[in-house]
């Protein structure tokens, strides 16, 4: 895939997301020195400059695969960077993906951003890559991460026993959540447009 077609800028009222760029460790190192235990359920953790590094190294790697499309979270709201978010392990043959390494500041959590981030994720998933499926995955101790997947309409697949090693080194069950093509255009994205648009109001 044309890496320069392959890096899309996402935006609504509310959000910028736009591939991610080394240059961002500035931006995001704040979140990596100050709130670290943002990344207690993530596989790979970016808490602290050292593994924030590492963690743009690996994303960028995948982008420059063609196997992700790490993106950069802007708050046009509050006019600062908020996070990141992902797809990826695209498969073009299959049609399917995952979304997900998604997190935020502690002040742009439970803002409603997130929302808007999984319209404009979903929306370039279904709409312009063509996908029919997009699964979401999450520590199952991770009951935030769960309702937010659940709050967007997603559907529970069932656990991944054991399924990953944990940045810890320990294991976790994950949680699987899916979204289809006719579930996006039936249930999910119109339940989020009207959310977005009452907040707007």
């Amino acid at each position: 895939m044309d890496i320069e077609s392959f890096s899309p800028v996402l935006e609504n009222e509310r959000v910028i997301l736009r591939p991610i760029k080394e240059s961002d460790l500035e931006y995001l190192k704040p979140f990596s020195v100050n709130e670290p235990e943002i990344w207690k359920y993530s596989l790979i953790s970016a808490a602290g400059e050292e593994n924030l590094k590492y963690y743009l190294e690996l994303a960028l790697q995948k982008h420059a695969a063609g196997a992700a499309l790490p993106f950069i979270i802007y708050d046009k709201q509050l006019g600062e960077y908020a996070g990141s978010s992902r797809l990826y392990e695209i498969n073009e043959k299959q049609k399917n993906l995952l979304l997900g390494y998604t997190w935020y500041g502690k002040k742009f959590q439970g803002t409603g951003l997130n929302k808007n981030c999984k319209y404009l994720l979903l929306k370039y998933a279904f709409e312009k890559m063509g996908m029919h499926r997009v699964e979401l995955r999450a520590d199952n101790n991770n009951e935030r991460s769960k309702a937010a997947m659940r709050s967007i309409g997603a559907v529970e697949e069932g656990i991944l026993r054991s399924e990953s090693v944990t940045s810890e080194g320990g294991r976790r069950d994950s949680i699987v959540f899916s979204i289809l093509k006719n579930e996006w255009e039936n249930n999910v994205k119109p339940k989020l447009e009207q959310f977005i648009a009452s907040t707007q109001a």
